[in-house]
């Protein structure tokens, strides 16, 4: 597994407040799965729920309670103090179509950005009581546990993820998502942010998204990198807050190499 030693180490303190907006988001989600709820569509048409908002309230109180000179960017409730060293990214729930649905890949995404980088990330899946936390320069972990990607370098052995074509289309590369698709051993659609704990645990090899949000992608980058992973945007430029939201993540370098070309003929 390969971890970046060099990088400046994450504070305890943040890692411990990961931990603490994740516990208080879990039973809120727990809550509201699988209960009749109003379903409110957004100006972009994706839906939210009371859950979605609950969730990001409860957390956005505990860190200005906890680092009021920290930034926050929120899914739901927008950004304040963007400047900051030190911006948390929230998406509350992540998967809310898989939500609304009763299918528990959603999850709680949880990060720190340091300078606009992601140096912390928590996924947290709260039906099945699953998380993942990856932190720059420390091992990723998974239920307390170590964790490394599969190790694959080829396409034609990977298994890829990713969460829904019309994403492809919205950029107009549907074609060149479509050559790649073909040249892989496996391809699935569905598992949003779940499918990133499948790559970091090695059950999966590649995701490949477009159309992502900061709060989409901040906390996936740590993890899946943490595992010995290769996380990067189509151009293979790092992922930063002012990414252009498409994404390649692969279990190693090679293979993220390897996907991109496909991509990009």
């Amino acid at each position: 597994m390969s971890v970046d030693v060099s990088a400046p180490t994450v504070p305890q303190e943040w890692i411990d407040l990961a931990h603490d907006l994740a516990d208080a988001a879990r039973p809120i989600a727990q809550s509201y799965f699988r209960q009749p709820m109003e379903i409110i569509a957004k100006a972009d048409e994706s839906p939210v729920t009371i859950a979605d908002r609950s969730i990001e309230a409860a957390m956005r109180d505990i860190i200005e309670a906890r680092f009021p000179d920290h930034g926050i960017f929120g899914e739901e409730y927008g950004q304040v103090r963007a400047d900051s060293e030190v911006v948390w990214v929230l998406d509350p729930i992540d998967g809310t179509q898989a939500f609304i649905t009763g299918m528990p890949i959603f999850g709680t995404l949880i990060s720190a950005c340091r300078h606009g980088v992601p140096v912390l990330g928590v996924i947290d899946q709260p039906i099945l009581g699953e998380r993942w936390v990856g932190a720059s320069g420390r091992p990723s972990i998974f239920q307390n546990g170590e964790i490394r990607t599969s190790g694959c370098e080829l396409v034609d052995q990977a298994t890829l993820y990713s969460t829904h074509p019309s994403m492809f289309e919205g950029i107009e590369r549907q074609e060149d998502y479509a050559r790649l698709a073909e040249a892989a051993n496996r391809t699935r659609f569905g598992g949003d942010c779940y499918a990133y704990g499948l790559l970091a645990c090695g059950w999966a090899d590649l995701v490949v998204e477009a159309m992502l949000q900061p709060y989409d992608y901040c906390a996936l980058v740590p993890i899946v990198e943490g595992a010995g992973g290769a996380v990067s945007d189509w151009a293979g430029e790092p992922l930063t807050l002012r990414s252009d939201g498409t994404l390649v993540a692969a279990a190693t370098p090679a293979l993220n190499v390897a996907a991109r070309g496909y991509l990009n003929r």
